[in-house]
């Protein structure tokens, strides 16, 4: 049987790529191969940096309010096709299709009409005279082209959260989806051609050499990723011999620290929903939980009871999955390499294993009686395992939340409101949960400190990392 051969989007259509290298499409939850994808070469990378050159010449100059209008027609676009657009993520992630609507799209819809109206409120100082007879004003403008990478575990809701406030501010893009999982940014493309000039928006798709290409690439004046703490250090080292603007989303270990008069019932549910939503693999997920001693074992077992009845893996279109397979082949042997090691001390509570011989399931796991330096600990597992280490008072809670590389997000479930505004000031995180944990909304920034990366998405604060700031003087003494 023949399998679709994807193609580039540049220049507002479909292209052919000019190699001849493909990689095959791979469905998670059956290892079935349904689709191939070119492996673009530099001279394809050179080709949609053209586009996108060419075109900042009138996208740049447009109105606040002609971007916020394209904006909301192709948020308008992806509403209407809600549906395909989560077909195509279901088959490329394994994820649950029942609830990828709500839970993803529809999200993601909301954030590109959040930053369409944010390309209507420009920040800055107020014009004045702040030196004798000059006048002074601030002028906030589009960087120009900008190259952009992006991940596997939300294929379409990180590519929204790059091109969105990328577009809104006046910039036009090239962005390479991970080469797993490109049928959706792909559409999301197609689709916003329709309300953009040619060239604005380019998807091109590809594996590492590629993304290489485009990092090394004269062009952007800016390149922003999402992924691993190794890729983001390539990126700045390759983007620091051009000067280029970088904009780093890396990994997270997000201490979750349980104190004794937290509500368990309630920390248990959020956990669980938290931990293993899409299968672990989120930045942010709750995967890491501190508990104090005093309610450490009776936690525990409420944590294994609740999580066997409620985080069942299983095949996309089945409405009990709770969450599906990991992404690939490599991500589950990175998932059973670290229960492999298992230090002698650590004790698993539920799972443990992959389950079935097809497709890329592993068990919902917890793996208590784990120390600080421990493997487990220390490294982003980004699978659906959940880590217990137990504590015995609110510093060496924070000594051991703030006691790894990452810095992305944690939480902390306490009903002291004093202990709670404690933590919030000295956990060394770019967000910090209070009794929940993994909410996100467009009006709050995203981004962390350390090895998590710097910049921020979502919020104004996301939009103002795609500006450049310029100050214009004018003397007005006679």
């Amino acid at each position: 049987m023949t399998t679709p051969r994807l193609r580039n989007f540049i220049d507002g259509d479909y292209v052919e790529a000019t190699g001849e290298s493909t990689f095959d499409l791979i469905d998670p939850a059956t290892e079935e191969v349904y689709g191939t994808s070119p492996i673009s070469s530099a001279a394809d990378v050179d080709s949609a940096y053209r586009a996108a050159s060419a075109a900042f010449a009138e996208w740049g100059d447009t109105t606040p309010s002609e971007r916020q209008l394209a904006l909301f027609r192709i948020a308008d676009a992806m509403e209407a096709n809600a549906e395909k657009f989560a077909d195509l993520e279901s088959k490329d992630t394994g994820k649950p299709r029942a609830t990828l609507v709500t839970d993803e799209i529809m999200l993601s819809v909301d954030q590109i009409r959040f930053f369409a109206g944010e390309a209507r409120h420009l920040s800055g100082m107020a014009s004045g005279e702040y030196l004798k007879d000059h006048t002074s004003q601030i002028r906030r403008e589009p960087i120009g082209v900008i190259g952009q990478v992006t991940p596997w575990n939300y294929p379409l809701n990180m590519a929204v959260w790059k091109i969105a406030p990328a577009l809104a501010a006046g910039n036009t893009t090239v962005l390479k989806p991970s080469d797993t999982t490109p049928s959706a940014t792909l559409f999301l493309a197609e689709i916003a051609a329709e309300f953009l000039p040619r060239g604005v928006l380019n998807v091109i798709t590809g594996d590492r050499t590629t993304g290489g290409a485009m990092i090394d690439h004269k062009t952007p004046q800016m390149v922003s990723i999402t992924g691993s703490v190794r890729a983001g250090m390539e990126v700045a080292r390759a983007a620091a011999l051009d000067l280029k603007r970088v904009h780093l989303e890396l990994g997270g270990k997000a201490p979750v620290i349980v104190f004794d008069d937290a509500d368990i019932e309630s920390a248990v549910e959020g956990i669980v929903g938290a931990g293993y939503f899409n299968a672990g693999q989120d930045c942010t997920a709750a995967t890491r939980v501190l508990v104090q001693a005093g309610i450490h074992d009776e936690f525990v077992a409420a944590l294994a009871s609740y999580a066997c009845q409620n985080a069942k893996t299983g095949l996309p279109g089945d409405p009990g999955s709770f969450f599906g397979p990991v992404n690939n082949a490599n991500q589950l042997a990175q998932v059973e390499g670290f229960i492999d090691r298992l230090p002698d001390n650590a004790t698993i509570e539920l799972g443990g294993r992959r389950q079935g011989a097809t497709g890329y399931f592993h068990e919902a796991t917890i793996v208590s009686g784990l120390n600080q330096t421990d493997e487990v600990v220390q490294n982003e597992i980004f699978g659906p395992v959940i880590t217990v280490q137990k504590f015995t008072d609110e510093a060496q809670a924070l000594e051991w939340a703030n006691g790894v590389q990452y810095g992305l997000a944690s939480s902390v479930w306490t009903q002291n409101h004093g202990r709670a505004m404690r933590c919030a000031k000295r956990l060394d995180f770019g967000c910090v949960w209070i009794n929940t944990h993994i909410p996100i909304v467009a009006e709050m920034p995203h981004g962390g400190f350390k090895h998590s990366g710097y910049g921020k998405d979502l919020s104004s604060y996301g939009f103002e990392d795609y500006t450049r700031i310029k100050h214009v003087m004018s003397y007005i003494g006679r």
